[in-house]
């Protein structure tokens, strides 16, 4: 059988090329419906939904290279003239569907690639590329947008792929002619229709069925961020202390299928008296509060605020109270951490370099979730790390004495 088509023919690439995708598509659209309805209450449930997004979003990128693959080969072999081209609206409505198909084969994934891109953590890509994009952010707005495309363009394949079935059954029940059959293995028995001319109206058509998708997805609010679900807490009032803090950052990473995932709590404070002299060895003393339903964790924050986790709906703050001594050139905050109900011993070591009556700080310590109960579902270390980064960087001012 020739590699390359004809007049009259698909060549073998092109049908393997054809099946191929068909293949990946019949088992990333359930396995994609699969894995979103699949539960997550559990440890061993978290670890096999997350297996069964990493197969899709692997399958998914083996589709996009495919189909690139696929769409550069078509646009260098002629392609095999309509065996219906007198029914000039059956044939427009083929050849459309043909564009919308391949619009949908490169989209479809890609945006579901960006999604992927653009948050932090659950299931990894299994290839050894990709887990980030060029110019793609990680940013939740991105990948709520990217999630809405990537819905908007798996329903207009679906709609796309279920009119070209259709059409191809026609052809071999009701017109009974070989339409079907040229993309068969084997050996073609297929008039040759002679040359056709193909206009820009299909691809005009598909661009507006398209961009009317769009549309109704974005008026069905398939575009929107929704985080209505997760707990809430009032803000936190700003604590009253020898040293305020301008601006500072509270960090987490945590370890999730073999990839580190890191979040941020955008609601803290921190009442903190230091005196460079401590004629004791004792600096001073700091009392950190945590909004923790303040926690962003990428796409697994929904999963981090429950409560076989952070509990943050029982437990909205947690509380690090701590002695501040010199340990050589740098410092040690020493003391507990009261989290979801437990208090833990815990020192965190840090840097502080103090200029006039600016302060700014770096430190870092590592929590055992285990300590505290969190995520106790979660036995399996390759599941969810039992170790927890904990970041923190700061910059204070010294406030003002009290007029006397």
């Amino acid at each position: 059988m020739p590699l390359s088509n004809s007049n009259a023919r698909y060549g073998s690439v092109t049908k393997g090329f054809h099946w191929l995708t068909a293949l990946l598509i019949v088992t990333l659209i359930p396995l994609g419906l699969i894995a979103n309805a699949a539960p997550f209450d559990t440890g061993e449930e978290l670890a096999r939904k997350a297996g069964l997004f990493s197969l899709h979003k692997t399958l998914g990128v083996t589709l996009f290279f495919v189909a690139l693959l696929r769409i550069v080969w078509a646009l260098t072999q002629p392609r095999p003239g309509l065996l219906n081209a007198k029914n000039r609206a059956e044939a427009l409505l083929a050849e459309t569907i043909h564009w919308m198909l391949y619009a949908a084969l490169v989209l479809a994934p890609l945006s579901g690639w960006v999604h992927h891109a653009a948050t932090t953590g659950f299931a990894p890509i299994w290839w050894p590329f990709g887990q980030t994009l060029p110019f793609v952010p990680q940013s939740e707005g991105v990948a709520a947008t990217a999630a809405g495309l990537h819905q908007v363009f798996v329903w207009g394949l679906i709609a796309a792929l279920t009119l070209h079935v259709a059409g191809a059954l026609k052809h071999a029940a009701v017109d009974r002619d070989q339409t079907l059959q040229r993309m068969l293995p084997g050996k073609s028995r297929a008039p040759d229709p002679g040359p056709q001319r193909h206009g820009p109206a299909p691809v005009l058509a598909a661009l507006l069925l398209w961009g009317a998708a769009i549309g109704i997805g974005s008026g069905l609010g398939a575009f929107a961020h929704d985080d209505t679900a997760r707990p809430t807490a009032p803000q936190l009032e700003l604590a009253e202390s020898d040293w305020q803090v301008q601006n500072g950052t509270l960090a987490i990473t945590v370890r999730q299928m073999g990839s580190e995932v890191t979040g941020r709590f955008a609601d803290w404070t921190a009442d903190i008296t230091f005196d460079e002299a401590a004629p004791d060895g004792r600096h001073g003393a700091v009392e950190v509060t945590v909004s923790i339903p303040s926690l962003t964790l990428g796409s697994v924050t929904d999963q981090a605020l429950g409560g076989d986790f952070l509990a943050a709906q029982e437990h909205p703050t947690a509380r690090f109270t701590a002695d501040i001594v010199a340990d050589g050139d740098a410092y040690v905050a020493d003391g507990t951490l009261a989290l979801k109900g437990e208090t833990v011993p815990v020192t965190l070591p840090f840097t502080l370099k103090i200029d006039g009556d600016t302060a700014t700080m770096e430190g870092a310590a590592r929590l055992n979730r285990r300590d505290f109960g969190v995520g106790e579902g979660v036995s399996d270390e390759k599941t969810l790390g039992f170790a927890v980064n904990v970041d923190v960087t700061l910059t204070a001012t010294r406030a003002e004495a009290p007029d006397t």
